[in-house]
């Protein structure tokens, strides 16, 4: 059973904490350096013993807290009081973070890991405190779990628009992560949960870290908001397909309780209501494609209200087989446990009685538009190379749609991170195949013709468009309105990608 928090931590204690964490330089450089690279990247992929290994004879504050708070090791106590002189262990206990054992050992009842970020705003650091993972446990992950900072928060982080917003949501806080990186360009920040105990860390989070413009709300999906509209809505919800039949646990910071991807169908469809003009709504999400009706994506697509611009990708498509040993596995259960298969049969089972084929992840993105005249961007796409700088390539791509409205651009410009590609097969002069390359954002390759190329090439924004289609017209001997009807919608798309921004 998981160690209950108070509902309302104690701010003078938290912030003792945070005097105390502060003064033994517990963030995460300094412990990389402290146990080494290496040990650093071995503890990413979960193994903890060069960690131990690095810091066996270390009694120092920063080792004792690295393996009291980071690994969730119980420590002396005496070595813990000195390294919270201000806090001390009665505070440690209060806050409900520590017990002690009965060989007089502190015993962490939750982890504590520093956290860095990049965003608009620069470089900072939070520490996150969160539930004893199954490393520290031992064994499979109680129902009530709150997760810390997983890939999937990453993930999410790195979608979020960098844009300045009166009033956001974070649906589905649970430590809190999203409603922190929001609160950084957000006047107002609301932060709700279905789960208490993963709203006592978030509002811990908050004042650990000394962040006050969020307030946290208890409830489901879009309840705790009824009638309120928001700038960005950002949610990571728990979106897992999990069996509902006994013996199958779930987890209130992965799975909704509905079936299937019910839960993603019903968070699209209450959205729109709670979208302020122009606002956006970012989240993560599952899709099952099934062998009776239309691919995921297209299933996607028919819950989305048409009267929003809407950006889907979708990262990677699983096998039943594939996505049910994933998440068996991400709540502490390998194969060597008794479990295993029993949980595994559940899941396809599942699956088959809803003749599900496979089961997509990916991103979504919703805006309400200015306009109701405007025209709608309506984008679903399949992206699988690696992504980099994804909320600046977002928040690109939907100024691109729009400045599109009105035509293309006067003038453009080749996007800096873009590059060109000729293969030629041997002897031969003209190039068999060119490609555009993109360096950042989406990383996209596309292949093109001489003459788009070469109208890439002369987007420098000293030449209107027409101008260079008019030279190119010439150079290749062919009618300039030819030209532009097989030009024009291939330009269209290069700036929608990103290749090309307006001068």
């Amino acid at each position: 059973m998981s160690v209950p928090l108070p509902p309302k931590p104690d701010q003078p204690l938290v912030a003792a904490l945070a005097a105390d964490l502060t003064a033994a330089d517990f963030f995460s450089e300094p412990l990389r350096r402290l146990w080494g690279e290496e040990a650093d990247d071995a503890l990413g992929r979960g193994v903890r013993e060069p960690v131990l290994r690095a810091i066996a004879r270390d009694v120092g504050p920063l080792a004792t807290l690295g393996r009291f708070f980071v690994l969730g090791m119980p420590q002396p106590s005496d070595l813990v009081a000195a390294a919270l002189p201000r806090l001390g262990l009665s505070g440690l206990e209060h806050l409900g973070f520590v017990t002690i054992g009965d060989d007089a050992d502190a015993v962490p009842s939750v982890l504590v890991r520093p956290q860095s970020f990049v965003d608009a705003d620069g470089i900072g650091e939070w520490w996150i405190a969160s539930d004893l993972d199954e490393l520290a446990l031992g064994t499979e992950l109680p129902a009530d779990h709150v997760l810390g900072v997983g890939g999937a928060s990453r993930t999410l982080a790195e979608l979020i628009m960098p844009i300045p917003v009166a009033r956001a949501l974070d649906l589905g806080t649970g430590c809190g992560i999203q409603a922190l990186l929001v609160a950084r360009h957000a006047d107002e920040v609301v932060a709700t949960d279905i789960s208490a105990r993963a709203l006592a860390f978030a509002e811990l989070n908050a004042l650990l870290n000394g962040v006050t413009n969020i307030t946290f709300r208890s409830g489901s999906m879009f309840e705790p908001v009824a009638g309120e509209q928001f700038d960005l809505i950002v949610s990571n919800p728990p979106f897992v397909i999990t069996p509902r039949v006994d013996g199958v646990t779930a987890y209130e910071y992965r799975d909704g309780g509905l079936i299937g991807d019910a839960l993603v169908e019903q968070f699209l469809q209450a959205v729109p209501e709670h979208l302020a003009v122009g606002g956006v709504a970012q989240l993560l999400g599952n899709w099952e494609s099934r062998a009776t009706i239309d691919p995921g994506l297209t299933r996607l697509e028919s819950w989305i209200d048409p009267t929003l611009d809407a950006w889907v990708i979708e990262r990677e498509e699983l096998t039943p087989l594939g996505y049910a040993e994933l998440w068996i596995r991400d709540g502490g259960t390998t194969p060597r446990d008794g479990a295993f298969d029993r949980m595994l049969t559940a899941w396809l089972d599942d699956f088959t009685e809803r003749q599900v084929t496979a089961v997509g992840f990916g991103y979504i993105l919703l805006r309400r538009p200015a306009s109701a005249d405007a025209p709608r961007l309506r984008r679903f796409e399949k992206v699988s190379q690696p992504l980099s700088g994804t909320g600046r390539a977002l928040h690109s791509g939907l100024i691109a749609h729009d400045s599109l409205a009105d035509g293309i651009p006067m003038t453009l410009i080749t996007a800096p991170d873009v590059t060109e590609a000729r293969h030629f097969m041997p002897g031969n002069d003209d190039p068999s195949v060119i490609e555009l390359r993109q360096g950042g954002g989406f990383g996209r390759t596309i292949s093109v013709d001489s003459a788009l190329a070469g109208f890439v090439g002369a987007c420098d924004g000293e030449l209107q468009v027409t101008q260079i289609v008019a030279a190119l017209a010439d150079l290749f001997e062919v009618p300039l309105a030819d030209l532009w009807t097989d030009l024009e919608p291939r330009i269209r798309q290069l700036v929608l990608d990103g290749f090309l921004v307006e001068g």
